[in-house]
């Protein structure tokens, strides 16, 4: 589920500074359609089979996420927020929350030369992910392997841990305090939800 965030005017909006004739191709935010249709080939891809919700948010608005849980005052590309068995449910066998400021995405896509579409694509791979159990922080590998083979797959260009690897992108760990075993099959669904969730759930109403 592709969610605009409710709580930040220019992402209520739907991110009009990125589209209309105006703006050119390489800049444009693809539709809701579209990038819900690049969350589903990944997460299949993946085998997760619970619900992801993709929040897109600013600068000031994945900063406030930042700061709350992970008590970071920065703002970051893309944040991941596994099932936390301390809130309540959302929904059945839900897989967890991405958080993505679209500023930062933009920003990113410039300097790598590509598309925000593409640099969108690789932050929602980079998530779920994480979602999936993977953590490059403390596995031997494993994340950066899977991820360069699907990048192959979807023909994505360098991937968010190559970019760490040179101090250049600002990619975090998913927001957990338990560490998951890395591996193609992903922790069996939790009946719990995100620490986000009920604010996912109410931008959907």
């Amino acid at each position: 589920m592709i969610l605009f965030d409710t709580e930040q005017t220019e992402s209520a909006n739907g991110f009009p500074q990125f589209r209309g004739k105006a703006v050119g191709r390489r800049s444009a935010l693809p539709t809701q359609q579209t990038l819900t249709r690049y969350l589903k080939e990944m997460r299949e891809a993946l085998g997760l089979s619970g619900e992801v919700s993709v929040l897109l948010t600013t600068d000031k608005g994945i900063r406030g996420l930042n700061r709350r849980f992970r008590r970071k005052d920065k703002a970051t590309d893309v944040l991941s927020f596994p099932v936390d068995d301390s809130e309540p449910v959302f929904s059945d066998g839900s897989a967890g929350d991405l958080a993505i400021s679209v500023d930062t995405a933009a920003r990113q896509a410039q300097e790598q030369g590509h598309a925000l579409s593409v640099e969108l694509r690789i932050l929602m791979l980079h998530g779920l992910l994480h979602l999936a159990g993977y953590d490059h922080e403390t596995d031997d590998g494993a994340m950066d392997r899977t991820e360069r083979l699907l990048r192959e797959r979807y023909r994505l260009p360098q991937g968010l841990i190559e970019r760490v690897e040179s101090s250049s992108s600002k990619a975090k760990a998913p927001v957990s305090a338990a560490r998951r075993s890395p591996g193609l099959t992903p922790p069996a669904p939790s009946e719990k939800t995100s620490p986000i969730a009920k604010r996912v759930k109410k931008a959907a109403e």
